[in-house]
């Protein structure tokens, strides 16, 4: 028997080794991090301002934001005021915050360094792909993508059935 790898199974273990390289070196730098709030504080430099905000900028949900934004009070990054409405609340980085961004931005640049190094290496625009794979399924989901094969393999075995 020959196992063949699929998609899912190939990325999630391209996000681990990357993910596991980047944490790895987190804890050279001055400062206490950890990789999983890097999109929360990518998206807040950018100018998000609530939860609502950072899910709707990143490819995180609703609750794995939730969850990063408690650990970043936690560790005195970020911290919450109420918004003038009442129902929500604001995020803005800590005065410590502030300090771990500024110490992370050459580092953030190191590591997109390395990946247009490991671009080059595999000859392979990882970055655009991606980008251009995850627009393809923002347009036609997955699901749709399968379904549709699914009735051109049974085309197929209808024809197969027939002889």
């Amino acid at each position: 028997m020959v196992y063949i790898h699929g998609l899912g199974e190939m990325l999630r273990h391209l996000s681990e080794l990357i993910d596991n390289g980047s944490e790895k070196t987190y804890p050279a730098l001055p400062v206490n991090y950890r990789s999983r709030y890097t999109p929360v504080m990518r998206a807040i430099a950018a100018g998000a301002t609530t939860v609502s905000d950072i899910k709707s900028t990143t490819f995180l949900t609703q609750g794995a934001v939730s969850q990063t934004v408690a650990l970043m009070e936690q560790d005195g990054i970020i911290e919450r005021k109420p918004l003038t409405d009442g129902r929500k609340n604001a995020l803005q980085l800590t005065a410590h915050g502030h300090t771990v961004l500024s110490r992370l931005e050459c580092h953030w640049q190191a590591i997109f360094l390395a990946v247009s190094k490991l671009e080059a290496e595999t000859g392979t625009p990882l970055m655009e792909t991606l980008k251009k794979t995850i627009s393809a399924l923002s347009d036609r989901s997955a699901e749709a993508r399968i379904s549709e094969a699914t009735a051109e393999l049974q085309q197929c075995e209808e024809k197969d059935d027939a002889r």
